[in-house]
């Protein structure tokens, strides 16, 4: 059982980060999709391309469950997602992509990713960080290697 949802349900992470991330950060979600695809953990993401992109393909990459929170028509998104949801309220996602979550996983990032960290900290959420924010406000656990992310998340989350 999941103790942290109080449940016998999969842990859900939302990951999060820039549509134009450097290509370092391209490859350590793509790594930390593929870790949490090997934990069977259900993955969130906006859906699009960048971040969202690498972590999905990763997931997918390990047959894994990814689905992504898009912010138009339903067909948008990239093609690595196991499913897409199209609330149809634009930015409006990022809160319903972190309220969907237990934890999130947070790689570089713009400011939309800063939007969805601030939901995720107001929510109490756990929250770790790869090469991204660092503001003490946030209180993520910061890492620059995918393994120690994940691992501290599913942790926290008792996975």
């Amino acid at each position: 059982m999941n103790s942290h949802t109080g449940r016998n349900v999969k842990a859900q992470i939302a990951v999060i980060g820039s549509a134009r991330p450097s290509k370092e950060g391209y490859e350590l979600a793509m790594e930390a999709g593929r870790l949490l695809g090997r934990e069977g953990v259900v993955v969130l993401c906006g859906g699009l391309g960048g971040i969202m992109e690498a972590v999905s393909r990763g997931v997918h990459e390990e047959g894994g469950l990814v689905i992504g929170i898009v912010p138009g028509a339903r067909h948008d998104g990239n093609p690595w997602l196991s499913a897409r949801i199209s609330p149809g309220m634009g930015l409006a996602r990022n809160y319903i992509l972190v309220n969907s979550a237990d934890g999130v996983l947070a790689v570089e990032g713009g400011l939309g990713t800063l939007s969805e960290l601030s939901f995720a900290r107001q929510l109490g959420l756990p929250i770790a960080g790869l090469n991204s924010w660092d503001l003490p406000e946030l209180d993520l656990f910061r890492s620059t290697r995918p393994t120690e992310a994940v691992a501290w998340l599913l942790e926290q989350l008792d996975v």
